[in-house]
């Protein structure tokens, strides 16, 4: 009831203005409310999808004027000709390939779309083949067969979130209790300024590689996924001093009244901690997991590139070694689609860190 109450609520907010507009109330008032608030996004957006056609289409007559003119050096005014009916005629031999256009990437989602639907189908056809012979090697304590096909878009979305979401999770698992005990202690805090300080800049591919070595290392005689785990380590290496520096910033800046009042108190370590020091430093830790998240996302590209894991790193990548007539259209997809989790994921972050406010 509460969740209907407040979805109507949203929609009487959008639609007042326009209500009021029409029933001649505050008319300047509303419609400047309408400018600012639906109207000038909707332009920004056209401005836009009009400069990126504009772009594409220079960029695509630059170089099939470039082909036509090395056509014309190479084999004089009938190959020039030849290569400019090519191109007329859409083959994929003699496109220009550079910045596509709009329409071209929109071509490209849905190709992906289908794409997925089509390897959809697959796995629930192989599932159902080896459906029987799964449930006999389960029984005997086997392993299972499972489907080996190529991954399709959405499937590789699903594991990124997979993998950052893991290494999210890690960086917090190590971040927050390191900060709040460095935090705690002005001596700790000094020792290590100086160990922050170096490890926070360092690369993300220098992360993979030290994780490399170990996780080799350790994990050799194991059947686990080591890409995965290579990937999710160092995502969380990589991203968790944001809250790391923040957390201890949260605990380091405690008003000093509640921390007289839990020695008044007699609070042991662990009270102080979770009743007086967490509530106190929780919008500091949450400023850093939203940062932590962030760059999480941001790395994780580069890292499964280099992993290869198969995810939206490895999608680009492979779209990129692989120069098809769609590839530059699908790399545009991809970095749309990255775009919006990133924000997506920062949005959550934001209601979670409302939700846990103690400000009422």
């Amino acid at each position: 009831m509460k969740e209907r109450i407040l979805q109507l609520t949203g929609i009487q907010a959008f639609l007042a203005p326009w209500i009021s507009v029409f029933k001649g109330e505050e008319v300047q008032k509303n419609v400047q409310a309408l400018l600012k608030s639906y109207i000038y996004p909707l332009l920004s957006i056209l401005l836009f999808i009009g400069i990126w056609h504009a772009s594409a289409s220079y960029l695509f007559n630059k170089e099939a004027t470039a082909k036509i003119e090395k056509a014309r050096a190479e084999r004089g005014d009938a190959g020039a000709l030849e290569m400019q009916n090519c191109i007329i005629s859409g083959d994929v031999s003699c496109m220009p390939n550079t910045l596509p256009s709009p329409a071209t990437v929109w071509d490209a989602y849905l190709s992906l779309l289908a794409d997925h639907k089509i390897i959809s189908a697959k796995k629930e056809a192989f599932d159902l083949k080896v459906a029987k012979t799964n449930e006999k090697r389960i029984a005997k304590g086997q392993d299972p067969i499972t489907y080996t096909g190529r991954p399709s878009f959405v499937d590789q979305i699903k594991t990124s979130l997979k993998t950052v979401f893991a290494g999210f999770l890690l960086a917090a698992f190590i971040a927050i209790p390191i900060g709040i005990i460095i935090g705690l202690s002005t001596t700790l805090r000094t020792s290590f300024n100086w160990l922050i300080q170096i490890l926070k800049p360092v690369s993300p591919v220098v992360w993979l590689l030290l994780v490399f070595m170990i996780v080799k290392t350790v994990m050799s005689d194991s059947d686990m996924d080591k890409s995965f785990m290579i990937s999710f380590i160092s995502v969380g290496l990589c991203s968790m001093w944001a809250t790391l520096v923040n957390t201890s910033m949260g605990v380091s800046t405690v008003d000093k009244d509640f921390v007289n009042v839990a020695k008044v108190l007699k609070l042991s370590i662990g009270q102080n901690i979770f009743k007086v020091v967490l509530p106190s430093s929780l919008p500091m830790i949450f400023t850093g997991l939203r940062i932590t998240l962030s760059v999480a996302w941001m790395v994780l590209i580069a890292i499964e590139l280099l992993a290869q894991s198969p995810g939206l790193g490895s999608f680009v990548w492979e779209e990129f070694q692989n120069g098809a007539s769609d590839s530059n259209a699908k790399i545009i997809v991809a970095m749309f689609v990255i775009g919006m989790i990133g924000f997506m994921l920062d949005r959550i972050m934001m209601v979670v860190q409302k939700m846990m406010s103690f400000n009422k």
